[in-house]
């Protein structure tokens, strides 16, 4: 689940504050940084545990509601189609997300107020009322279901933003990633796979997590050097009137274009373009790639890169 693009924004943020900081202990920046990477994985099944709750939330509703037509002698059909559906079922005896909660202890319990008004917003929506008429009434239209309710309105929520920043300082600044990371597993979700269908790993493999150390400490023991790169690559503009974010982008830039032969270049410059759209000025990205494009070829002139 921990790809390389979040590795790249997760060592910019760090990186940044290892600067801002005083730039002093490389050891504690690093441990920060994987711990700022599980607690990605950990918003992961936090989600997922979201829909199960919602689910067992509405159910109790339900449950309270026939016990008062039960007293009041009302006839009153209410509906289970929601509470029964098939995707969530599956996903609350899911083995992976139960270990999860069970060495987490994370809970949704503590939330019952957002639970109401996030399953308001859900029950008031022409993606539920179709589901609730729809005559076909099997397991992929309960799993699309709860595929369009995520995309629609979860993961539009602003209220879960305020949510999650009380419950982890990293989880917000996670969520867009996070969120495609969720949408991808209800996808993947299959009924005959029942309570051993796979979630999404913490690393795609080993050497993801090499990557994400090598980088962090290969941009901060070379800074000098990139930074020098950097300055003689500056046209019509001073190197110290560069935003300090922009620098440390481009820093993290280079040392991924000497360090990781493997990447192509232009890959590299791209995901870096992008980040600086994210984090830095409105003209960051276009500083971004016109010094980068020079560094490259500065390097390429040098022959110190040869790749693609």
């Amino acid at each position: 689940m921990i790809n390389r693009t979040l590795i790249r924004l997760k060592i910019v943020q760090l990186i940044y504050s290892f600067y801002q900081n005083g730039g002093k202990d490389i050891k504690t920046a690093e441990k920060e940084l994987m711990f700022s990477l599980s607690k990605a994985y950990d918003l992961y099944n936090y989600l997922l545990l979201l829909l199960v709750e919602l689910t067992k939330y509405e159910s109790e509703q339900i449950e309270q509601q026939e016990e008062l037509n039960k007293i009041a002698h009302k006839e009153e059909a209410v509906s289970h189609r929601f509470v029964n559906n098939r995707f969530v079922k599956q996903l609350a005896d899911n083995k992976q997300l139960l270990e999860y909660v069970d060495s987490q202890k994370r809970t949704w319990l503590n939330d019952a107020d957002y639970l109401k008004k996030l399953l308001a917003d859900i029950k008031a929506s022409d993606t539920y009322a179709d589901y609730m008429v729809n005559e076909v009434d099997d397991y992929s239209t309960d799993r699309e279901f709860w595929r369009k309710i995520y995309k629609s309105i979860i993961m539009k929520d602003d209220r879960l933003s305020e949510v999650l920043e009380d419950k982890s300082l990293y989880w917000n600044d996670d969520r867009e990633i996070v969120d495609t990371f969720v949408l991808k597993t209800i996808k993947r979700f299959e009924e005959e796979n029942k309570e051993n269908q796979e979630l999404l790993p913490e690393y795609k493999d080993e050497e993801d997590r090499e990557f994400a150390v090598k980088l962090f400490r290969t941009t901060i023991l070379n800074d000098e050097d990139h930074r020098r790169l950097i300055a003689q690559c500056v046209k019509n503009w001073e190197f110290d009137r560069l935003a300090f974010m922009d620098v440390v982008i481009m820093q993290i830039a280079i040392a991924e274009i000497l360090g990781f032969v493997q990447i192509p270049t232009v890959v590299s410059i791209n995901e870096y373009v992008d980040i600086a759209k994210y984090y830095s000025t409105p003209k960051s990205a276009a500083y971004v790639n016109g010094i980068l494009d020079a560094v490259v070829k500065r390097l390429k002139r040098e022959k110190l890169i040869i790749k693609d």
